[in-house]
């Protein structure tokens, strides 16, 4: 197909007619600011430290840019490296989608999975390539990939990188690459240890900050419900049973609580897809394809699923339990609510969440409502009482990370 001449906001960044036109044809009529910011820096062939959340259009800011770089097809020039391998297919997925009327060509390689297609992929050629960093290591050793003629490295959610233990890696693969190239590394948070890692791998890298976000967005509606323990999941089933919903993801700290949630609500005839790191990838990917194309309307999830993800049309969030860390609320409940899209957000909270609650308040400065279904036969609790409420809130003595995971 000849794509016609573009002057469109996309355009305008220095993206090529092909680029321009397929993005406008996916449905985005403007560039987010990550995107406005980043395109023309990368572009220019300059090093970039990005700082941006999750939802800000962070894949496209780097994997336009890189394709316009690239311009036809040819041996592997690109590497992106991914902590799971969740983010990693789904940023092939974007350069597939991105590249369309162009021949640029990607794969991915991650573990849990064969050699067999992988280093199928890997010979026939590609241009880019999408891995998380144990798996191309092992590839690496059996001679699958050689990185001598990597033009852009891509370092993505190094914070999550260095949460996982793989910084060892991260390191051994990029002294593997020239040291005549471009180097862009996207992280929520930069701890010291990123820090060093950014002064020893970029060149006067141009910083971008987008402002993280502390609030909801506003197509969202969210509350509290209280409850006893005991009633948690009698208040879910109820939830779900007076709420129409498209497609809803449950939100559990544990993998444990994960797998029981999940036996006991397909129990109760729902369809439900399970996510978390005991699960081998095929299980992991079968449900992630399953709750996208509607097979499962229910995704029971631990914060694996909360942060990165690409799913598209989820209608509502439920968190079984509250989150520990307040800003991973915001994370879960901007599952739902996404590209204008209105989306409702339930929390379970029981007398143990209530300081969690109230430091998710604090964190996004607003109280979040309470509410009651009506006509569900509550066991009474101190939830009910304010005055109570508020002294069971009250600030403590912060708790050691040994208790605060004794606890879970």
């Amino acid at each position: 197909m000849v794509v016609p001449p573009q002057d469109n906001a996309f355009s305008k960044l220095g993206l090529n007619d092909a680029l321009a036109f397929g993005v406008t044809e996916m449905g985005y009529a403007e560039p987010t600011p990550i995107q406005t910011q980043a395109i023309p820096v990368i572009l220019s062939g300059k090093d970039v430290i990005g700082s941006a959340q999750t939802g800000t259009g962070k894949t496209a800011a780097f994997a336009l840019p890189i394709i316009h770089k690239l311009g036809s097809h040819g041996k592997m020039r690109v590497l992106v490296l991914e902590p799971t391998r969740e983010l990693a297919l789904q940023v092939e997925e974007a350069f597939q989608k991105f590249s369309k009327y162009t021949d640029i060509t990607a794969t991915v390689v991650y573990g849990g999975v064969g050699y067999g297609k992988q280093r199928d992929d890997l010979r026939r050629g590609i241009d880019v390539l999408a891995a998380t960093p144990g798996r191309l290591l092992d590839h690496m050793e059996q001679g699958d990939v050689k990185l001598g003629d990597i033009e852009i490295l891509v370092l993505d959610e190094v914070d999550r990188m260095l949460d996982m233990g793989f910084l060892p890696d991260v390191k051994r693969i990029i002294q593997k690459c020239p040291q005549a190239r471009q180097t862009l590394f996207f992280s929520a948070t930069m701890p010291p240890e990123l820090a060093q890692l950014s002064s020893w791998a970029l060149r006067e890298p141009v910083e971008i900050k987008i402002g993280q976000r502390r609030s909801p967005a506003e197509t969202i509606a969210h509350a509290f419900y209280p409850a006893v323990a005991s009633q948690k999941f009698d208040l879910l089933i109820e939830l779900l049973r007076r709420t129409d919903f498209k497609s809803i993801i449950i939100f559990t700290r544990t993998k444990m609580g994960a797998d029981r949630i999940a036996h006991r609500l397909q129990a109760e005839k729902h369809s439900v897809g399970v996510i978390h790191s005991d699960r081998n990838q095929r299980e992991r990917v079968e449900a992630l394809q399953g709750f996208k194309d509607g097979r499962f309307e229910v995704l029971v999830a631990t914060d694996i699923a909360a942060r990165g993800l690409d799913i598209a049309g989820v209608s509502h969030v439920i968190n079984y339990d509250v989150p520990e860390n307040p800003e991973d609320y915001v994370h879960r409940i901007g599952r739902t609510g996404r590209a204008h899209a209105s989306g409702d957000a339930f929390t379970l909270v029981t007398e143990d969440d209530v300081r969690d609650a109230r430091s998710i308040e604090r964190f996004i400065g607003a109280t979040i409502e309470r509410k009651k279904l009506d006509g569900f036969p509550y066991v009474y609790s101190a939830l009910f009482d304010e005055k109570a409420l508020a002294e069971a809130a009250a600030p403590e003595k912060p708790k050691s990370r040994l208790m605060r995971g004794a606890r879970r």
